[in-house]
């Protein structure tokens, strides 16, 4: 497999609202069950606005998104505010947004009370890209390393004060370390890359990473911070000896990556190599028939295999008040989650894009969607 503030949302909601009175198309399935793959070329065309807020990392994957499927349904338009997972499905449960955009799947909590607004259903998490999680680092003349899970966590909880300390030297003989200030740098924001980040360290480093995994970081752990993978890419590129973690779309070709130990060799950061760690995972126990959240194995050993890792999620509602949401929903995500689509994210993200078995399935949990009886 190749494989994926409330003041301002509150402006977009009634922006969203006001325009989904002009949709059109209010079959029961706007996408007339179009296979995965044919949405932008075929079948029913829809109008209206959709609201979306959430995952930063998603940013690049979404502007291809948005372009393509108003190029297709003329007089439909997706909008769509990067404010992080946490604000994303925050948005999706709050009644604010139509979908959330999140690197992390619902918390079970967050399924909770997800029915007040999505009604008993709740809400359902889709898979629509899977995304290798780049340590990014600005070492002068230095364009890649090799480091293991407990070096990566020593070096993120503050314990690792240079980058020519022996922890780092000893994974990477012949490399002409500096005698350079380590700098960690993370979100500052609610975020899936974050949550991602934690578990994979919290689960292959157990004991280095004390904290449990979280879309917060942890207050007591020094650094800097910054919102938003811009922010912290931007942080890095401007700070000699600053490291991170982002999406690798985003450090693709302006900062140092890191190889990371799988087992007994050094796996590089590649969409391929993401897609097999994901083919690793489970489906999350207790959620509805057509939630498709994933539980990664972050200590897997498969050889090729990226552990650090995002599935991104849009997050939609089970159930809509109104025809025109759910054929808009509809639309949209059965296009996000086409062949094109997810070549669109590929090019445009460097993501990995869904198999052909994950896909099919995203497409029935779409295809469920419906209006509130």
């Amino acid at each position: 497999m190749k494989a994926l503030r409330f003041g301002r949302h509150a402006a977009i909601a009634v922006i969203a609202a006001g325009a989904l009175a002009l949709t059109a198309c209010g079959s029961d399935n706007a996408t007339g069950n179009t296979p995965a793959g044919n949405q932008t070329s075929a079948g029913p065309k829809v109008t209206g606005t959709l609201t979306g807020i959430g995952s930063s990392a998603q940013g690049a994957a979404m502007d291809a998104w948005k372009t393509s499927f108003a190029a297709a349904n003329p007089g439909a338009t997706v909008q769509y505010s990067p404010d992080g997972s946490g604000a994303g499905r925050k948005a999706l449960v709050d009644g604010s947004a139509q979908f959330g955009g999140s690197d992390a799947y619902l918390k079970d909590e967050e399924f909770a009370s997800s029915k007040t607004v999505c009604g008993p259903d709740g809400a359902i998490n889709i898979p629509v890209y899977i995304s290798p999680i780049a340590v990014a680092f600005n070492l002068p003349g230095i364009t890649e390393l090799k480091l293991d899970a407990a070096t990566v966590a020593e070096i993120f909880r503050g314990e690792i004060a240079n980058w020519n300390d022996p922890a780092i030297a000893a994974l990477n003989p012949g490399v002409s370390l500096p005698d350079l200030k380590v700098t960690p740098v993370n979100r500052s924001d609610d975020s899936g890359t974050t949550t991602n980040f934690t578990e994979y360290l919290a689960a292959a480093a157990a004991d280095v990473w004390s904290d449990k995994a979280s879309g917060v970081w942890p207050a007591s752990l020094q650094g800097e911070n910054a919102k938003g993978t811009s922010g912290v890419v931007k942080t890095v590129t401007d700070t000699p000896g600053a490291v991170t973690y982002a999406d690798d779309s985003a450090v693709s070709g302006k900062l140092g990556v890191a190889q990371i130990k799988v087992g007994e060799s050094f796996t590089k950061i590649s969409a391929d190599a993401a897609a097999k760690a994901v083919d690793a995972g489970k489906p999350v126990e207790g959620r509805t028939a057509n939630d498709l959240s994933i539980k990664l194995d972050r200590k897997t050993t498969i050889e090729g295999a990226y552990p650090i890792v995002l599935v991104s999620f849009h997050v939609v509602c089970a159930t809509y008040d109104k025809q025109e949401t759910v054929d808009l929903v509809k639309a949209f995500e059965n296009y996000v989650v086409s062949k094109e689509g997810q070549q669109a994210a590929a090019d445009s993200a460097k993501s990995a894009p869904l198999s052909s078995a994950l896909a099919e399935k995203a497409v029935k949990a779409i295809e469920s969607i419906k209006v509130k009886s």
